[in-house]
């Protein structure tokens, strides 16, 4: 077998690989909308969902191609901003306002779910590998990335508090929430653009799609 002919099988394995990945993707969306719009299968969904974020996040860094001491600091301080932020605002209400994790999330430290650290960091892997070779500039690509985010949690927050996810202090959302939003995801999406590593993933679009046609979803049913 010469080199061009491993290459080219190399790359078919690659791609149906990759068409796998891509249909357990949609299939455990799908699924999820069903059982979560269900009032007998809801419990067991809202328990899965710790593993949903795990394993989203594992299939897309399966296919992450520079695991350097840069992604890893990436990796690191996203966790560390999100929760950090998060540990922040249930304690002091800034910078989202009042708010409470119940316990559906899973494991808590600091009365903040271990979980929603994962959460930013898969959150803005995505949109900062969407828009990384469409904007080169890396305050703009920040901004907008930013703002990608604060159109995800708009889409997140009512399907969140039906689900029990968390609670809002008079059961009202405030502007700060998607300022705070705002401000935490692009100081972590600067991060994202400073730090050197290889940005392009095949999976990133079409998890990032398949995210917000869940929650639309949810939206339209719940």
């Amino acid at each position: 077998m010469n080199t061009n002919q491993s290459t080219s099988i190399w790359f078919r394995l690659k791609k149906d690989r990759i068409f796998l990945f891509k249909l357990v993707i949609t299939i455990f969306h799908l699924v999820g909308v069903v059982g979560m719009n269900s009032l007998a299968l809801r419990p067991y969904f809202q328990l899965l969902t710790p593993f949903h974020l795990l394993l989203c996040t594992g299939l897309l860094f399966v296919f992450h191609t520079s695991w350097n001491s840069n992604f890893l600091w990436f990796v690191i301080l996203a966790y560390g901003l999100g929760f950090g932020s998060e540990v922040m605002g249930v304690h002091t209400g800034f910078p989202f306002g009042n708010y409470a994790y119940s316990n559906v999330l899973g494991l808590k430290l600091f009365d903040t779910p271990l979980m929603i650290g994962v959460n930013w960091l898969l959150l803005v892997y995505l949109s900062g590998g969407v828009i990384y070779s469409l904007i080169k500039n890396d305050f703009v690509a920040s901004i907008v990335g930013a703002i990608l985010l604060v159109i995800l949690d708009f889409l997140i927050e009512p399907v969140a508090i039906k689900l029990d996810f968390w609670t809002w202090q008079d059961g009202i959302i405030p502007l700060r929430n998607y300022l705070g939003w705002f401000g935490v995801g692009f100081i972590i999406h600067l991060i994202y653009r400073k730090l050197p590593f290889t940005k392009s993933n095949p999976l990133s679009l079409y998890l990032l799609i398949n995210l917000a046609i869940f929650f639309i979803l949810l939206n339209i049913l719940l």
